[in-house]
């Protein structure tokens, strides 16, 4: 079992920045890919940035590449997410998910998941 909870969300303009944390307990963290989602109001629920266990590893969506970074600290429990020069659409709940292997961009996938922050970006 992986408890997550994510925090660092919250109002910012556009163009702003802001980092998103994933605290990890329960269980061997550094065992755990790990992932970013978000879900905006009447939309699916999509992959942003996704980790391998040790770090080596790293993707994200289209959307988000040269702006969004995921990065891990294994001693510390957690994952973050810098996100860069935030734009109006990238408005949504941001949530932190684990899985035991390989990292996927499809949340059926996944086998835990944080309780989500709201980030809001004002144009």
């Amino acid at each position: 079992q992986v408890q997550l909870v994510e925090s660092g969300g919250g109002l910012v303009q556009a163009g702003g920045s802001l980092r998103l944390s994933c605290a990890a307990s329960g269980s061997t963290f550094s065992s755990y890919g790990m992932a970013w989602f978000r879900q905006a109001p009447g939309k699916e629920r999509e992959f942003v940035a996704g980790i391998n266990w040790n770090g080596g590893s790293t993707y994200r969506a289209d959307s988000v590449k040269g702006r969004f970074t995921i990065s891990r600290d294994n001693a510390k429990n957690t994952v973050y997410l810098r996100m860069n020069s935030l734009k109006p659409e990238d408005t949504a709940v941001y949530y932190c998910a684990a899985r035991y292997t390989l990292i996927t961009r499809k949340p059926i996938e996944y086998d835990y998941w944080g309780q989500g922050t709201q980030v809001t970006v004002s144009s």
